[in-house]
């Protein structure tokens, strides 16, 4: 068992916990997967923030699990993703890699991003682009939770 924060980095891309990456000021509880969580009953900070049509849009940038095509490719935060087909653009542009890494158990690279409409496009291939490094690969867009997704290891 590895242990130390390296690990720690790559367990919680794993499971699909979110953390500073993915925290970029412009996320909802909602886009991180994270809505249930809000109280539907009760009143709490950031309650009509959090209902405003531009905070509750379909086509807002939500947390999806990204993997390359290519199980050897490496992925890169930073990325943006692109759909397959289209050009490379400002105006084509989907999201990005928020996180990524290498996991021993997938035993590929993996990662969290931002995608727009990302939760309804789940199975799809995309494009990542990585501008600083003039990299260009076939990514899948699936389940931020690579690791366990039911929770049974952690429930015994």
């Amino acid at each position: 068992i590895v242990y130390g924060t390296e690990a720690l980095g790559v367990m919680r891309i794993e499971k699909g916990h979110v953390a500073g990456p993915e925290l970029d000021g412009n996320t909802t509880a909602g886009d991180l997967g994270l809505g249930g969580m809000m109280s539907k009953k009760k009143d709490f900070v950031g309650r009509v923030l959090a209902g405003r049509e531009a905070l509750t849009a379909s086509d807002r940038r939500v947390l999806v699990g990204i993997r390359p095509v290519d199980a050897s490719q490496r992925l890169r935060s930073g990325a943006h993703i692109f759909p397959a087909n289209a050009a490379i653009g400002p105006d084509t542009d989907q999201g990005h890699v928020t996180s990524a890494c290498f996991s021993p158990t997938r035993e590929q690279w993996i990662g969290l991003g931002l995608v727009r409409q990302g939760r309804d496009r789940i199975g799809e291939v995309a494009l990542a682009h990585d501008p600083l490094r003039g990299e260009d690969y076939e990514v899948e867009l699936c389940s931020p939770k690579f690791y366990d997704p039911d929770g049974a290891r952690q429930h015994g």
